[in-house]
């Protein structure tokens, strides 16, 4: 799918959300990456097979919101 060179990180490696930025809505909290991966303002994302990877933002931050 990645047309880029070097190419972008294909969906199934761990530093997929590296590619880059196919088309995006900041409305909607949402980025196409041109692996396609759906990567979402959580930081969760949708796989282009249909797997689903829950939010992972750092627990450092989830705890400052929270106190």
């Amino acid at each position: 799918m990645c047309q880029h060179q070097p190419p972008c990180p294909p969906a199934e490696a761990t530093d997929r959300e590296a590619a880059r930025a196919a088309a995006q809505q900041p409305a909607q909290g949402w980025t196409l990456l041109c692996n396609g991966v759906l990567l979402f303002e959580d930081t969760g994302e949708l796989l282009p097979d249909g797997r689903i990877v829950e939010p992972h933002r750092p627990l450092s931050n989830v705890m400052r919101a929270a106190a």
